[in-house]
């Protein structure tokens, strides 16, 4: 079992940044996948950004592409996800997930989730 926690989500203006963490607890392993999904309301999960466990590879959805970053520390067992320029339609529920593949856009390779934490962007 793996437990997952999110925090760093809250209230931003357009333009700002904001940073996520997830700390992965529990039996993870060796050579364990990350990402970052998102839900908006009335709207599916969708993938933001995967990470391999050595840092590679890593991968990202179009619209994030340039603004977003994932990044993480094995030592802590901890998954970022470093947000800039953010807009309005960033706005979701942000979960981290953990995959036994290294790395992965699909959603259905993930093993277990967060939470959630909340992003809002406000215009």
């Amino acid at each position: 079992q793996v437990h997952l926690g999110e925090s760093g989500g809250g209230l931003v203006q357009a333009g700002g940044s904001l940073t996520l963490s997830c700390a992965a607890s529990g039996r993870t392993g060796r050579a364990y996948g990350m990402g970052w999904f998102r839900q908006a309301p009335g709207k599916e999960r969708e993938f933001v950004a995967t990470i391999g466990y050595n840092g590679h590879p890593t991968s990202y959805t179009d619209s994030v592409k340039g603004r977003f970053t994932i990044s993480r520390d094995n030592a802590a067992n901890t998954v970022y996800l470093q947000m800039n320029s953010l807009k309005p339609e960033d706005t979701a529920v942000y979960y981290c997930g953990y995959t036994y593949y290294s790395g992965s856009s699909l959603i259905d390779k993930y093993r277990y989730w967060g939470q959630g934490t909340q992003v809002t962007v406000s215009s």
